[in-house]
C-alpha cells in the first residue's frame, strides 16, 4: 500500500474517531440543557476542541482525496478488496460535515456539499440514479400522495425572496402552521357597566360576546421546466434557478390575492369587503366625492382626513398609506388650503414618503383611479390583516408529461383575511 493510501485511511480513521467524540461530548451537552437549562463552559470548550479536531481531520481527508487524484484511485485493503478511496473519503467528509451541523456547528459551506450533489443529480437524473446518501440528503420527509419534501433550506430560499418581493408580508401578520386552517376570536361587543349608591340593588349587566374567525390555506403552484439537454450538459446552479423562478411566480400571484381576492380557492383580500361600519365583515369607505379622482382645491384632501381620522388612536399611531403609483399620482399634487402639499419626500435615505405625516407603501397591485375603485387604503396592517402560511414547499420532478422537458412542480399552501375590520379604511373614487 503506497504512503498516499496510507495517509487517507489515517485520515478516515481519524475522522471516525473525532466524529465519536463529538457524538459522546454533544450528547452530554443535551443532558445538561434538559437537565439545568445550561451547558456547563467545560462541555462548551470540550466541544469546541473536538469541532476544530473535526476540521482539521475534514482538511487532511481533502488533501488526500487530491493527492489519490494524482495517481491511482483505487487500492486494495488488508484484507484483499478493491477500495474506492476518493468514494470512501468523500463519503466520511460528508458524515462530518452533517456532524458539524448538526445543532448549529457550521463547517465552512463543507455541510451543504452533499445536498448540492444530491439536488443536482436529482434534477437530472431523478430519484432512481441517485444514492442512498443522497436520497437522505434531499427527502426530509415522505407524502402519502406522493412527492417529497424539499430540504429546509430550499424552502427557505423560496420563502425569503418572497418576503423580499411581495409589499403586502412586510407590512401584515404572518403565521406558519401545520394544519389547513388558523382559528382565532374576536369582540363582537362589550360588557355593560353601571352607577349604583352603597345600598342600591345590583341588577344583572349584558354579558360581552366572543365570535371566531378562520383563515384556510389554498394551494399555490409554479411549474418552470427546463430541457434535458439543459440539466445534462449546463454548468448552472439548478436550486438558484428553480427557488427564483417559483419565487417569482408565488410573490407575484399570492400579492395580488392578498389585496383583491375573493376567498374562493385563493386567499381573501382587504377589499373584497363591503362598505360599512358593522363589525366583523365590513371595511368603512370614505368616497371622495368625484368619480376617478379627488375633489378640487382646496378641498381634495378632506376625504383623506376623513378616513385617516376613521380610525381609532391605537391604530392611527401605527398606520401606512397603501396605493399604486397611478393613485400615488393623483396624490402628490393635493394641496391644504395654504397651498402646502400634504406629500412630503423622505428626508433621510432608506425612509419613505409621508402623506399628513404617514409612511406611503407602494402597493402596485391595488386598482387605478377610475369610477368607483378603491385605490387607496390607510391602517394598521399588521392588526388588520393576516397571512397564513402551511409549513412546507413540495417540489416534483417530472420529465414524462412535457417531453423534451423536466417539469418542476412545486407548491405551497398559503391563505390571508382581514381579522380586524377596525384597523383599515378606505378611500373611494366615486361621487
Amino acid at each position: 500500500m503506497s504512503e498516499d493510501h496510507i495517509e487517507i485511511k489515517k485520515a478516515v480513521e481519524g475522522v471516525n474517531n473525532a466524529f465519536a467524540e463529538y457524538k459522546t461530548a454533544n450528547d452530554e451537552r443535551l443532558k445538561q440543557i434538559e437537565a439545568k437549562g445550561a451547558v456547563d463552559p467545560v462541555t462548551e470548550a470540550k466541544l469546541a476542541k473536538v469541532e476544530a479536531d473535526m476540521e482539521k481531520m475534514q482538511e487532511v481527508t481533502d488533501k488526500a482525496v487530491l493527492d489519490i487524484k494524482k495517481a491511482s484511485r483505487v487500492i486494495t485493503d488488508e484484507n484483499g478488496q478493491i477500495v474506492d478511496m476518493e468514494a470512501k473519503a468523500a463519503q466520511f467528509s460528508r458524515s462530518v460535515a452533517a456532524a458539524l451541523d448538526q445543532k448549529g456547528f457550521k463547517s465552512d459551506g463543507a455541510a451543504m456539499e452533499v445536498y448540492d450533489r444530491a439536488m443536482s443529480e436529482y434534477m437530472r437524473k431523478g430519484m432512481d440514479g441517485m444514492g442512498e446518501i443522497e436520497r437522505k440528503a434531499l427527502s426530509v420527509g415522505g407524502d402519502p400522495q406522493g412527492g417529497y419534501v424539499v430540504n429546509p433550506d430550499m424552502s427557505g430560499q423560496v420563502v425569503t425572496q418572497v418576503f423580499e418581493t411581495s409589499p403586502m408580508r412586510a407590512y401584515a401578520s404572518i403565521q406558519a402552521i401545520s394544519t389547513n386552517s388558523l382559528e382565532g376570536l374576536f369582540d363582537l361587543n362589550e360588557a355593560d357597566a353601571g352607577w349604583v349608591g352603597e345600598t342600591g340593588a345590583r341588577t344583572e349587566t349584558n354579558t360581552p360576546n366572543l365570535g371566531k374567525w378562520s383563515i384556510p390555506v389554498h394551494e399555490l403552484f409554479a411549474n418552470p421546466r427546463a430541457t434535458q439537454k439543459i440539466l445534462d450538459d449546463a454548468e448552472i446552479n439548478m436550486e438558484a434557478w428553480l427557488a427564483s423562478k417559483v419565487a417569482d411566480k408565488f410573490a407575484r400571484t399570492e400579492a395580488v390575492a392578498f389585496i383583491t381576492g375573493n376567498g374562493v380557492e385563493k386567499p381573501r383580500g382587504f377589499l373584497d369587503y363591503a362598505d360599512g361600519t358593522t363589525l366583523p365583515g365590513t371595511v368603512e369607505q370614505f368616497d371622495t366625492g368625484v368619480n376617478g379622482a379627488f375633489a378640487a382645491a382646496p378641498n381634495g384632501g378632506d376625504v383623506l382626513i376623513d378616513a385617516l381620522y376613521g380610525l381609532k388612536a391605537q391604530y392611527r399611531a401605527n398606520a401606512t398609506w397603501f396605493m399604486n403609483r397611478g393613485t400615488t399620482k393623483l396624490t402628490r399634487k393635493l394641496k391644504d388650503s395654504d397651498g402646502s402639499y400634504l406629500w412630503s419626500p423622505g428626508i433621510a435615505a432608506g425612509q419613505p414618503a409621508s402623506l399628513m405625516g404617514y409612511p406611503i407603501a407602494a402597493f402596485e397591485d391595488m386598482p387605478d383611479p377610475a369610477t368607483g375603485s378603491l385605490s387607496l387604503a390607510v391602517g394598521d396592517m399588521r392588526a388588520a390583516y393576516q397571512i397564513v402560511d402551511r409549513i412546507g414547499i413540495r417540489t416534483l420532478r417530472d420529465p414524462f408529461s412535457a417531453k423534451p422537458y423536466v417539469q418542476f412542480y412545486t407548491t405551497k399552501r398559503v391563505g390571508g383575511d382581514v381579522v380586524n375590520f377596525e384597523a383599515l379604511k378606505i378611500v373611494a373614487f366615486k361621487a
